[in-house]
């Protein structure tokens, strides 16, 4: 599995609408509120034979209210 994390920023007033979706298909393994730039923080394990930016389009990018992502790799933990 692949870790990434994704930040999400929503139409005003549709954070929790996103949020609840993004919960609704058990696509991340945790979700938070943030503050600044982005709304949302995803961390998701993505299965090595997938494509990342194929698998956070399709399964993410595509709930109303998103305005933008932001998508960081990881490659170690320490």
């Amino acid at each position: 599995m692949k870790c990434v994390f994704v930040q999400i920023r929503c139409a005003p007033g549709k954070t929790y609408q996103v949020a609840d979706e993004i919960y609704n298909r058990e696509i991340a393994s945790e979700l938070y509120s943030t503050s600044g730039e982005y709304d949302l923080l995803a961390k998701l394990y993505i299965p090595e034979d997938q494509d990342i930016g194929k698998f956070i389009n399709d399964k993410l990018l595509d709930i109303p209210g998103i305005n933008r992502s932001l998508t960081t790799m990881t490659f170690q933990a320490f």
